[in-house]
Order: C-alpha cells, then structure tokens, then sequence
C-alpha cells in the first residue's frame, strides 16, 4: 500500500501541469463522482425500505427522484470527467515531451544518447507518450480521478458503519484495501517484469522496423532474406515473451490465492441479514447495508480508468526522468559572444576518445585553420577526420587541449551562438520529411521565409533545375509517402545538403565544414561543383573533409591526419612533390582510373 501511495503521490506532482483551470474541473467532477454512488445507494436503500413498509406516499417518490438524479446524473458526469481526463492528459504529456526533447538537443554531446541505458528508457518513454494509452500526462489525469474512487468507498463504508455497526465500516475498508493491494501489486510486479525486459524489446522494434523498411526491403528481396527475419523475429518474440508469461502469472495469480478476507464481507451480510429478520435491524439500514457492502467490495476490482495509467503511465514518466539524467552533459558553461573568425581556428593540444575506448582518436592534435581559406583534411579511416568535425561543431567538448577561434577558447563561447557561425555538411546528412524549400531553408531556420536566398542556394549547389521539374517546385515534400512528396536520388539529396550549409552561410555563417561532399555525385557534377566551389565559399573559412583527391587538391592547403595527429601539410603540388602519405594515397587512387603503374 505505501508503494501504491507513493506512485498517487509521484503522479499528483505531474497534475499542475495540465493547468489550474482544467485541474480544478477535473478535481469538482472527481469528487461529485465519488458522491453520486453513495447518494444513490442512500437513497436506493430508502426507496426499498419505503416500497416494504406499509406507507409509501410522496417519500418513496421523493427518494425514487434523488436515485434517478443521482444515477443519470453520474453518466453524465462520466463523460464531462473523461473529456476533462483526456485534456489534462495531452497538457501533461506536452510537457513531459518538451521536458524530454530539451535534455535529447541542449546538451552539447551526441555520446550519452547512444548508451543502452539511455536508450532504453528513452524508447519506454517515447513509446507511452506517443501511443497516449499509459502516459505520464494520462497517470496524472488517473491520479485525480482516483479521488472519485476513494470518496466512494469512503462513503460506502461510512454508511455501513452508521446502518448496521462501527466496527463493520474499518473491517470493509480493510477487505477492500486488501483487494486493491493484490490488484495494484500484481500491476507492479508485471511492470518492472516488462521494463527489465527492455533489450529483448528493442531487438523486437528492430526486427519489425526492418521487415517494412524500404531500403532494408531491396536486399531483404534479393538475398532471401525473409526466412531468416522470420525465425529471427519469431526467436526474439520467444525470449521476450517466455518470461514475461511466467512474470505475469507471478504476479497476477499468486496475491490472489493468499487473499483470505474474501468471506468478511458475506459474514457481515448474513449478520445483517439475521439482524432484519429477528427485527433488530430496520429494513432500510438493512438495505443499505447490502448496497454499500456490494459496492465497497467492487472497488476492490480492477479500475480501468486508473489503474494501468498509474501504474505504466508513472514508469513511463520515471523513464523520462532517467533520460534526462542520463543524457547528462552538462549545460556547457561557456556564455561569450561568437567571435567572426578573423584570424584563425586553432587546435591546440587537442585529445579526445569516445567513451569506452582507451585509445583516443585525436592525441595532442595541434592544427591552425587560417581564417576565409580552405583547409582540406585527409587520412585513412579512424585518423580523425569526423571526430575533428565534431569537436569544432561542439558536438564533443575535447577530453584535454583548447580549440581556440581567433584566440578565445571554443569551451568559453555560448554553443548557441557559435552554431549560427558554422555550417556543416555532414556524410551523414539529414533527410527532412517536409518541402524542397523547408530542406535548403533549415540551414538557417529564421529566415525560412528568404525565398530568393533558399533559390540562390539551389542555384548554387546545381540543383535548382531539379528542383523546378517537380509537381510543385520548391513546395514539393520530399517524401514520397506524402501527398504531392516525391523522392530524391542519392545525389540530387546531397546537393540539397551542400544547398543547406549555403544558405546558413547566406545568414551569418562564417565556417563552412563539408564532409564528404560529393561523395554521391558523379564525376561531371563533381567537377562543375568545384567549378563554381571558390564562388560558393568566397570569404569563409572552409575545412574539406574527403577521401576523393580530386576535390581536395583545389583546397588552399591540405592536412594529413595519422593516429589523431598532423602527419603532412601544405598544397597538392607541395605533398606530391615530398612522397610522403599523400603522394602514396593520391597514387593509389589515381591508378583507379588509368593503368598506369603505381610504383612502390
């Protein structure tokens, strides 16, 4: 019982936020609920006591009304309270929701929303608010709906204490509260079965997500994959569920084979009974007794508007709670103004490894980016090329070392406002589900509406001429799934990409970072990209991420990174005249396009 009143309680706190108004309706319905009941069975009790005695004029007809009343009236009350439920549930989830958003996109770090544990509690989380079955905000609704309950059986056994003795009505409170231990305890212990069975689950959503995705679809068709999606679904589905049967018959059978109090109530009744036929109890406290004892032993049931919503709705909230704390980076501290990038960008000592890693990625990494050129970096895979991105984009703050923008340390600097100074095509770029405009405009969101800035940007990254042959130009989703949506290749997406980070740089974007730009192009739009690149990056500081050398031989200079630190820099002709890294890599590469020896 304490911990069920602890969960009422935990819930109660979420009330406030689905407003004073809507909480103080849904408090008046809940206790002009739990009344209504009572008053019927009072006067339910009166109408029969009437209808047996040997008078029964305009009391028995007034008693008759006030049970009508009382019954027509709690149906009525019954709908006002689930819509009053329903918005008070839709305020509180909004919140929550917001709640959880904030703590997945303030913190500076990507890291702490790939631990599993942080993982799990977010798919809980996000699962119950979006199905809005088993919410928090519908456990905060349920929570102030109980009240309604609680006033019922209260009454009820307040009447049978005053119509047949006192020591009955504690008796029948306890019986009753016996039963919705085993109720609620049963819910609980199902509960926490289902929430430690969180990684079988995910593996579920996974397999279920990828047997209708449709890129998984084409080598799932093609290999003959679907027998063994089958038996892999069909083994996850067998582990999760073999124990949660047993979890579930634990909890739900057990509790209710030591529950023994069961005949206190029939005892009391045939007390009662024997009181009215030997005349010591009038037949109206008789009646009475009968309603409120069958009533108060109902509320030991199962409540369908409450129970569930409390018990999953406040796991599911205790779930955001743990989300947040586990999505744990810190607020970064750093307040200062973005500076314009005037001088240079430098990493200073800079070393970084990702969390359960011993080696780092980046050891003592001291690079200058000179401001308005374009620094092109190179290496093989896992030298740190996009972990050196995300240090600049503060997606990652460095384990040790500075990076300082024309001298003021990165960590110093609100993360806010250094974003709106950089723009970044990452290899994996986002897809937005919304208009061709909405795509390029996202790079710089406060200006959505500079609709001659989102065609300059397409115009620039090629692929405005695209764009005007779709059925509604720029205003066409990019979804297929949608009405009016359509699809994109795989290169006409990256050049919506490159279009993005033009525009950003249209509205105050000083660093351009492009990862593996043009790596779904093909070779003709690749070389007019560069044609125009020198137009498209005038007066930014550029850093050029990529394995392909005929991009970034047009870059002003060229870093080779090698186990997390500079292993060569300077230009093309400089880097292929030394021997080194460079020329073998450049070498390599070039030799997949003619047959000329590559010599050792």
């Amino acid at each position: 019982m304490t911990a069920a009143l602890r969960v009422s309680t935990a819930a109660l706190r979420v009330v406030p936020l689905a407003g004073a108004g809507t909480v103080a309706g849904l408090t008046a319905t809940a206790l002009v609920a739990g009344v209504l009941p009572v008053l019927f069975a009072v006067a339910g009790s009166q109408v029969l006591g009437a209808s047996a005695g040997p008078v029964r004029g305009p009391r028995l007809l007034v008693w008759f009304v006030v049970a009508t009343g009382a019954l027509l009236l709690r149906e009525v009350l019954a709908q006002l309270q689930t819509a009053l439920a329903e918005l008070a549930a839709r305020r509180i989830d909004g919140a929550v929701t917001a709640r959880m958003m904030n703590a997945a996109l303030a913190g500076p770090g990507l890291t702490p929303l790939t631990r599993p544990a942080t993982v799990d509690a977010l798919r809980i989380a996000a699962r119950e608010l979006e199905e809005g079955v088993r919410s928090p905000g519908q456990a905060g609704a349920a929570a102030v709906v109980l009240l309604a309950r609680v006033v019922e059986w209260a009454g009820y056994c307040l009447c049978v204490a005053v119509a047949f003795a006192w020591w009955a009505g504690p008796v029948l409170a306890g019986v009753v509260l016996l039963f919705r231990h085993a109720q609620r305890y049963g819910l609980r212990r199902y509960a926490a079965a289902r929430d430690a069975l969180a990684g079988p689950e995910r593996e579920i959503d996974y397999l279920r997500r990828l047997s209708v995705a449709p890129d998984a679809g084409k080598e799932i068709r093609v290999f003959g994959l679907g027998g063994w999606l089958h038996e892999r679904l069909g083994a996850a589905y067998h582990a999760w569920l073999t124990p949660l049967w047993a979890a579930r018959r634990a909890a739900y059978l057990a509790p209710f084979y030591r529950v023994t109090a069961v005949g206190v109530p029939a005892v009391a009744l045939v007390l009662a009974a024997l009181g009215a036929t030997g005349g010591h109890l009038p037949a109206t406290a008789f009646f009475l007794t009968v309603l409120a004892t069958l009533g108060a032993v109902r509320l030991g049931e199962f409540y369908p508007e409450v129970d569930l919503q409390l018990t999953v709705g406040m796991r599911a909230y205790d779930a955001v709670g743990r989300f947040v704390r586990q999505a744990g980076d810190p607020a970064p501290a750093g307040s200062g103004p973005a500076p314009g990038v005037r001088d240079a960008i430098r990493f200073d000592g800079v070393s970084f490894a990702y969390p359960g890693r011993d080696r780092p990625v980046l050891n003592r990494l001291d690079l200058t980016l000179p401001a308005g050129r374009c620094t092109a970096i190179v290496g093989v895979n896992g030298a740190g090329k996009s972990t050196l991105i995300k240090l600049l984009s503060r997606l990652h703050d460095p384990d040790s070392g500075r990076i300082l923008v024309d001298g003021m340390d990165l960590a110093g600097i609100d993360v806010a406002a250094w974003r709106r100074r950089i723009a970044v095509t990452f290899q994996d770029f986002a897809r937005y589900e919304t208009s061709a405009a909405d795509n390029i405009g996202l790079g710089a969101a406060d200006f959505l509406d500079d609709r001659a800035g989102i065609r300059a940007a397409a115009e620039a990254a090629g692929i405005a001429a695209d764009l005007d042959r779709l059925p509604a130009g720029l205003d066409t989703p990019l979804a297929p799934h949608l009405t009016g949506g359509t699809g994109l290749s795989g290169g006409q997406w990256q050049r919506i990409a490159l279009a993005r980070a033009v525009f950003a740089l249209r509205h105050g974007a000083r660093v351009l970072v492009l990862d593996e730009p043009t790596a779904s192009l093909d070779v003709r739009t690749e070389a007019r990209f560069f044609d125009e690149f020198a137009t498209l990056t005038r007066g930014a500081t550029t850093v050029l991420v990529s394995h392909r050398f005929a991009t970034v031989r047009h870059a002003d200079h060229i870093v080779v990174l090698a186990e997390g630190r500079v292993a060569e820099r300077g230009t093309h002709d400089e880097l292929i005249a030394r021997g080194g890294h460079y020329a073998r890599m450049y070498g390599l590469q070039a030799a997949r396009f003619d047959d000329r020896q590559v010599p050792a």
